[in-house]
């Protein structure tokens, strides 16, 4: 770990294994900025105008892995994080920690490292410092550049008349328009593609057990998951996986079970970020589900 100077915040830190590398802001935050194999593209999106900013009042998308507590809420859930957090060093890695949010209660923080497979390992907790208990859930937020698409991974697949009974649930926002051309649906997932000449917003969700999500840019393979846990109601009609795109961004976002917080308890929220960079050629998004179940087992096995 080390202390740089990074995209106009002079107080970053780098945590690298020497092939990949994450920065996190202590100005703001908690926040991942950056993403990626070393010397080459961020992974994730950085908005040119907004970073370095610092102190603003208001809520500031930055870019980068953001960290909020669902259901989504216009005041609650857009509280600014725009004031230094602590940085503090763990034997593997890193935790930056928020101050308690004036308006909740609630302190957020983001523990991190990096292993020598390109594993990521990213625990959120939500800490409920106020008087009363809270009801709420952990919603992890990736940014991701544009110009790539994402796979949204449906349950295993059956037949009729062996499998007669539902596996999942597909949520859909007032906003989602399940025409739009950014949308494909496969039979064993849906490919969510970011493109910056169309400008209106896009959101997706499923309730399903495959707990993993992926995106892929410029030969460069992002997966992250996150276990449905079995039994727990979660957030946005038990929605456990969600993608977001606009013509800036693409978002992949886990949540954890919406869960009451006794005052002085916490929550956890786990996910493992898998980075793989791929042979340059053209691969369809078949091609990329396939490597994705393969990586994904890897994935479940060191969570």
């Amino acid at each position: 770990m080390e202390k740089i100077h990074y995209s106009g915040w002079d107080n970053c830190y780098r945590l690298s294994n020497g092939i990949v590398e994450l920065i996190i802001t202590s100005d703001i935050g908690p926040r991942i900025i950056r993403c990626g194999f070393i010397n080459e593209k961020n992974l994730f999106y950085e908005n040119p105008q907004e970073t370095g900013r610092v102190g603003d009042n208001y809520w500031i998308s930055y870019g980068g892995h953001r960290f909020w507590h669902a259901p989504e809420n216009p005041i609650r859930t857009y509280y600014p994080d725009n004031y230094p957090v602590k940085i503090e060093s763990t034997d593997k890695g890193l935790r930056s920690v928020q101050k308690v949010e004036e308006t909740t209660w609630i302190q957020k923080s983001i523990e991190l490292r990096i292993d020598n497979n390109n594993f990521i390992q990213i625990e959120h907790t939500l800490k409920n410092c106020g008087l009363w208990p809270v009801k709420l859930a952990a919603w992890a937020i990736s940014v991701m550049r544009p110009g790539g698409f994402a796979l949204l991974p449906l349950p295993d697949r059956g037949s009729h008349p062996q499998n007669l009974n539902p596996t999942s649930t597909l949520i859909l926002w007032p906003y989602t328009d399940l025409s739009d051309c950014r949308y494909k649906y496969e039979y064993e997932y849906i490919k969510v593609a970011q493109d910056p000449n169309v400008r209106t917003p896009q959101k997706i969700g499923v309730s399903s057990h495959v707990g993993w999500l992926a995106y892929f840019n410029d030969d460069t393979l992002f997966v992250k998951y996150s276990p449905q846990q079995n039994g727990m109601t979660y957030p946005d009609l038990n929605s456990n996986m969600e993608v977001f795109v606009n013509q800036k961004i693409l978002e992949l976002e886990t949540l954890s079970p919406l869960v009451e917080i006794a005052p002085g308890n916490s929550i956890n929220h786990k996910e493992i970020w898998a980075i793989k960079k791929m042979a340059p050629g053209r691969l369809d998004a078949e091609a990329i589900y396939q490597i994705v179940c393969e990586i994904a087992p890897i994935l479940q096995a060191n969570m």
